[in-house]
């Protein structure tokens, strides 16, 4: 058996090509934000009022490791936290002014590394490979 044509190694070494093309990006448009940190930043602008949880469970990200994503983005000014009205337990998540100027200067910047990515493939071949991977991620169940 040969582990460089295995599903799992070949989709951790494509997961790390596109965490280093999205940092290397990132650093040469003058933004520090990681591909986490992208995704909570697009998740609470599409669904503005979510808490913690609902943006972990958004980005399919560990509940107990997604305060230190928020952390992070509260730290540089990108987004605020409250409590929820409906849950006094719950932190709610917004944008700020800034957060939604960033999130909208990174966004082209993250479409165009998407092409980056699967450029080895063509447009069919891209818009393939993206429906059996959402096939494989929605028929995968983890323990």
């Amino acid at each position: 058996m040969n582990v460089a044509g295995m599903a799992g190694h070949l989709i951790r070494r494509l997961n790390q090509m596109s965490t280093q093309i999205f940092s290397h990006r990132m650093q040469a448009a003058g933004y520090e934000l990681t591909p986490v940190q992208f995704a909570a930043l697009d998740a609470i602008h599409t669904t503005p009022g979510l808490d913690q949880a609902a943006v972990a469970a958004m980005i399919a990200y560990d509940r107990a490791t997604i305060g230190g994503v928020i952390d992070r983005l509260e730290q540089k000014g990108l987004i605020t936290r409250s409590i929820s009205e409906r849950d006094r337990r719950a932190r709610k998540v917004d944008l700020t002014n800034e957060g939604h100027r960033i999130y909208s200067e990174v966004l082209p910047i993250v479409r165009a590394l998407q092409m980056e990515i699967l450029k080895g493939l063509d447009a069919d071949e891209q818009t393939e490979f993206l429906r059996l991977a959402e096939k494989a991620v929605d028929q995968v169940s983890v323990p």
